[in-house]
């Protein structure tokens, strides 16, 4: 699944409900977040934490959480993955804070096994971003979808647009300044 096809959307929006439902006290409702969310929230838990085992525990201790704080989720204010991921980042953190003081080596030596991609949660805002811009885009005409791509994604002039086209110059603006009005307005109801 990807963000960019409806069925994103249709697992994003199962999923506030999922977690609507688990602040009610519904045990089957938090099973169904674990199984959509699990994979993704075990891989930040590794990530901070290194070791596999002490992952296992923190992931446990974060559904715990969910169970106690679904009530507290805001889709409004955040999608559900990204809350999700804060609720495992800040307990594998925890987790890491906890631990009795180990010899370890150089500060300077964490930055050389830093993975230097965007972190999960990251991305897939990002991919949901993406997938937004394209709906808006696709929701345009095709003469205006085309020539906002071509100016802003080919680096096409207005003038080689116009021409292109067979337009005059004030035309090919008014398109792109209309489209561009609709594009914001678009990705200001999201």
């Amino acid at each position: 699944m990807t963000p960019s096809d409806p069925s994103a959307l249709a697992a994003r929006h199962r999923l506030v409900e999922a977690l609507a439902a688990v602040a009610r006290g519904d045990r089957d409702a938090l099973a169904e977040v674990y199984a959509l969310t699990s994979a993704k929230l075990f891989g930040i838990c590794i990530r901070i934490c290194g070791e596999r085992e002490e992952a296992e525990d923190v992931l446990q201790e974060v559904y715990v959480k969910v169970w106690q704080r679904a009530g507290r989720f805001d889709p409004a204010r955040a999608s559900p993955i990204t809350w999700l991921a804060a609720i495992a980042r800040n307990a594998a953190i925890d987790r890491v804070r906890a631990r009795p003081l180990r010899p370890v080596e150089s500060i300077d030596a964490a930055a050389q096994v830093a993975d230097a991609r965007p972190a999960a949660d990251h991305e897939i805002e990002d991919a949901q971003e993406r997938a937004r811009m394209r709906d808006c885009l696709a929701r345009l005409e095709d003469k205006v979808s085309g020539a906002i791509r071509s100016a802003f994604f080919g680096g096409l002039t207005y003038p080689q647009l116009a021409e292109r086209e067979r337009v005059p110059l004030g035309t090919m603006k008014t398109w792109i300044r209309r489209g561009l009005l609709q594009l914001r307005a678009c990705l200001g109801d999201g």
